[in-house]
């Protein structure tokens, strides 16, 4: 694979993954937080990784596996079954998160002002930690998704990887918050919010130096269909849920409708 397209590819999921910094920024530099935006926001990047899954990435894997695999039927399966690992993949990495310290808990910047005027809770800041340690293992297998994508398919790479870092920002802000809190310490709470994104580039960067060895047509269409897997179950258990918290239902709902038309729309004019 050329050296130009991997550069890329860990380009785009650094950018994706660093987006957990511009939240802890503006939980800092702002004194609202701007919730219609953010659920339109979230929506829409569940829109984008929605359509993308299901009507470019499962169909392609299916139809590059039929032709490898030399079966329509085969190939179908196959993709199926990775479409389905990848949603088992993301589900069990979900599942090893107590509820307690889930990271899909929104915060406000708000909290920050509110935080400075309250005595310091040392208790706050394991929750801080475990928040960051817990937003790191969802962002793993998002940064190998982002990757995996933009090393094979580079626009639709860039599509992936902005819909990601929109996602990232709320989840930036949920760091900071509780950190803040317990230290009162800007830095600290943008170093681990910021920290906490990295673990995007290094998912991919562990997936890509596992998988190298390995790497044929047969393995690339069957990593886009887990990809796809991966990014529809993000899209239903954080994102949508994420924006109906930061604002009305159909905000999120205006946002998802727009996210796929412009997928749609993009789609179209590359074909």
């Amino acid at each position: 694979m050329p050296t130009e397209n991997v550069l890329f590819a860990f380009a785009l999921t650094l950018m994706a993954g660093l987006a957990t910094g511009v939240g802890s920024a503006i939980a800092f530099f702002t004194r609202h937080t701007n919730t219609r935006f953010l659920s339109v926001a979230l929506g829409f990047s569940a829109g984008v990784m929605i359509f993308i899954s299901l009507a470019e990435l499962l169909p392609e894997a299916q139809q590059g596996l039929a032709e490898t695999l030399g079966s329509a039927q085969a190939g179908a399966w196959w993709a199926l079954a990775a479409f389905v690992a990848g949603l088992l993949f993301i589900g069990i990495i979900d599942r090893l998160v107590p509820s307690y310290e889930n990271p899909h808990e929104m915060h406000k910047v708000e909290e920050i002002a509110a935080a400075e005027k309250l005595p310091q809770d040392a208790r706050l800041l394991r929750m801080g930690y475990m928040t960051a340690i817990a937003i790191a293992i969802h962002n793993f297998p998002e940064g190998l998704a982002t990757f995996a994508v933009a090393l094979h398919e580079p626009a639709l790479g860039v599509s992936i990887a902005v819909a990601v870092a929109i996602h990232n920002i709320p989840e930036g802000i949920a760091v900071s918050v509780p950190i803040y809190y317990a230290t009162r310490s800007r830095a600290k709470a943008f170093f681990y919010s910021f920290a906490s994104g990295l673990a995007e580039p290094l998912g991919a960067l562990v997936g890509f130096l596992i998988l190298r060895p390995f790497f044929s047509e047969t393995l690339s269409y069957l990593l886009f269909a887990g990809v796809a897997g991966i990014m529809v179950y993000i899209s239903f258990d954080e994102l949508l849920p994420a924006a109906r918290e930061y604002g009305e239902h159909h905000l999120s709902l205006y946002g998802l409708v727009v996210g796929m038309l412009v997928m749609a729309v993009s789609l179209i004019l590359f074909l």
